[in-house]
């Protein structure tokens, strides 16, 4: 096969890349990219709709068959265009935090990273090193700006949860004012932004589904969190960190999420999604946000769109994402369908509340404490 090279479209970009890897966003490049090299038409991903943000939010009907089949076929879509927001300062910012001293960072640890803190379900994670596919930094990000209900030590394991669920965002404290107020001011936005959008997606797949009463599970939604990622480069590997479906080295695992993800990954690559049962490189959300749905919602819609399977494989450079979980409301029925029938959450859990209180053990051992879930000696 031949294959003709352009040789000036090469050295320019590569005179770019030299340049612009001195500046926060590789936007610019990424941009001259796709017009210098063009998409391989041949791509599957290349046919996943890009959807207007102000289509979604204003309730614009006619995106809901294009998000509809989207999601049935490949499990995910683009949203774009977004009005007031910049994925150029929420990548500054993030990198600035992760660069902070670990001493400030780890006073805003979860109490399961340092006991001496209060906060239990939102706030610092370091990378956690020899943990097989998992390696990452984060700080996760909730609504809540008031303080934390309280509760009392007889209160139900339930009812304590619900509380956390509620529970006040921890903030960095530099010394610096204005880098500490900026940082809560872009994601502050950040996360009304994409509950905008996922309250937007929720009522499109609602209408698609002639399902109105799909919308009122989501009314609160006070699990919901904004999670920043880094994920560092490995300095050693060995064989657990590699995929047991085809050996490839991972920064995070293959899984499918839960609820409602609203995923940016800036400019960088490393994301795959399993589609015809292979693993296939998810091009970067850039300026706008990659959308899934999880096996909750998978269910709950009578398996009608699909909860699609994901991974991050080990790349050599530092890599940066921000996911959003849109999650129900606490006391959001999820053991039934639309249709009725008994879902696989609903086998053990009336509420999503109680999934909660299964669930986060298994991903997160020691996250909560035995009192948070169970009510043993009550």
């Amino acid at each position: 096969m031949n294959v003709k090279i352009n040789t000036s479209a090469v050295c320019i970009t590569l005179a770019l890349s030299l340049y612009l890897s001195t500046i926060s966003e590789i936007q610019i490049l990424t941009d001259i990219k796709y017009i210098l090299f063009p998409k391989d038409a041949h791509h599957p991903f290349n046919r996943v709709p890009s959807i207007s943000y102000s289509k979604l939010i204003n309730d614009d009907n006619s995106i809901d068959t294009e998000i509809f089949d989207s999601m049935r076929e490949f499990g995910f879509f683009y949203v774009t265009n977004v009005s007031n927001y910049d994925a150029a300062s929420e990548l500054k910012y993030l990198k600035s935090f992760f660069a902070l001293p670990t001493s400030t960072k780890m006073a805003l640890a979860v109490k399961k990273h340092d006991s001496r803190n209060k906060n239990i379900y939102r706030g610092y994670g370091p990378v956690v090193e020899n943990s097989g596919t998992q390696h990452k930094e984060m700080f996760n990000i909730g609504p809540h700006e008031v303080p934390t209900p309280s509760y009392k030590q007889t209160d139900s394991s339930l009812d304590k949860l619900r509380a956390i669920s509620r529970e006040q965002n921890v903030w960095p404290e530099t010394g610096d004012v204005q880098f500490d107020e900026e940082f809560k001011k872009v994601f502050r936005l950040g996360v009304q932004i994409r509950i905008a959008i996922a309250q937007g997606v929720i009522r499109s797949i609602a209408r698609s589904l002639k399902a109105e009463e799909f919308v009122s599970r989501f009314t609160e939604h006070e699990f919901s969190t904004l999670g920043l990622r880094r994920y560092p480069v490995r300095t050693r590997r060995s064989q657990n960190m590699n995929s047991e479906y085809d050996n490839v080295t991972l920064s995070e695992l293959e899984h499918e999420d839960s609820t409602v993800t609203i995923l940016t990954t800036f400019n960088c690559t490393g994301l795959q999604a399993l589609y015809k049962k292979k693993y296939i490189d998810v091009p970067p959300s850039n300026e706008g946000f990659i959308i899934n749905i999880g096996t909750i919602i998978e269910d709950i819609t009578d398996m009608k769109i699909k909860a699609v399977r994901h991974r991050v494989k080990q790349v050599d450079f530092e890599r940066h994402s921000i996911p959003f979980f849109f999650n129900p409301s606490f006391d959001a029925n999820i053991g039934t369908s639309i249709s009725g029938r008994l879902t696989a959450a609903g086998e053990r859990s009336r509420i999503f509340g109680e999934w909660m209180r299964d669930y986060l053990p298994s991903v997160e051992p020691n996250l909560l404490e035995k009192s948070l879930t169970t009510d043993d000696g009550v």
